[in-house]
């Protein structure tokens, strides 16, 4: 669907300039829980999407993270998040998104991260594969846990709940070549679909925080699921992504991990 893959990156490419221009500035922050932060930037960001996605489509439903979600019975939603990798932004640490995808009868049809600091657009439509500022993307060849470099992440509840994925980390830490913590989801499920990272897993993320990725690593060639291996959902409790073939590998591991005791 090239109208909402265009406005799509578009409003991405306006959003990333708003973040840009107040990203060297000290910043107003709000805190929705111990760790989790959100700024103006967020706001204004997020401000800035849904007006403009309201007056494009009026008629279409909106699901954001800051803003309590517009449900209008339609066919069509729109699934952003403003401002992806908030902490990093808050403190100066150059790696954060805007992350947008556009849904239609339950399906994700566009998907677009965008990265204002690397001028990276990545890009997705259902059936026509996944691109970066317009040259198509692949996910990488790697075959063996051992040789990968892995993504993941940490909830905001990380203080206070037994499932926080230090366990899952922990065992991951020791088969693969190496794993990253950058902050942005987003950002992990773009370079996945790009090579630049062989697999991702998290646990608890949003659908703002996965819906645009998903489609990029699907339309890359990789493959999604839930950490068990099943079917990946917007409201799945977890995530596994991955070049494809490192991903049964990684689902026997994380699955081997002892669970977490609940008290």
């Amino acid at each position: 669907m090239p109208e909402y893959g265009d406005f799509a990156a578009l409003m991405a490419r306006n959003a990333g300039a708003v973040l840009i221009d107040r990203f060297s500035q000290n910043h107003r922050i709000d805190y929705k829980g111990d760790i989790d932060l959100v700024t103006e930037a967020d706001r204004m960001s997020e401000d800035l999407l849904i007006t403009e996605i309201s007056r494009r489509f009026p008629d279409h439903d909106i699901l954001s993270e800051e803003t309590v979600a517009t449900e209008k019975g339609s066919r069509c939603r729109w699934v952003i998040d403003p401002l992806d990798g908030t902490t990093n932004y808050a403190h100066g640490f150059p790696l954060f998104c805007v992350s947008i995808a556009f849904e239609k009868d339950g399906q994700i049809v566009t998907g677009v991260v965008y990265n204002p600091v690397s001028d990276e657009l990545f890009a997705a439509g259902r059936g026509e594969g996944a691109f970066c500022n317009g040259s198509r993307i692949t996910v990488s060849g790697t075959t063996k846990i051992a040789e990968s470099l892995l993504a993941t992440g940490f909830p905001y509840d990380i203080r206070t709940s037994p499932e926080n994925n230090i366990n899952y980390f922990s065992e991951m830490a020791l088969r693969a070549r190496g794993i990253r913590r950058a902050g942005s989801a987003a950002l992990d499920l773009a370079y996945t679909a790009a090579g630049r990272f062989d697999g991702f897993w998290e646990l608890k993320l949003h659908p703002w925080d996965t819906a645009a990725g998903w489609i990029l690593v699907s339309e890359a060639g990789g493959m999604v699921t839930d950490i068990r291996g099943g079917s990946y959902r917007l409201d799945a409790p977890s995530i596994v992504a991955s070049n494809g073939t490192i991903h049964d590998q990684m689902i026997r591991i994380l699955s081997g991990v002892n669970p977490v005791d609940r008290g």
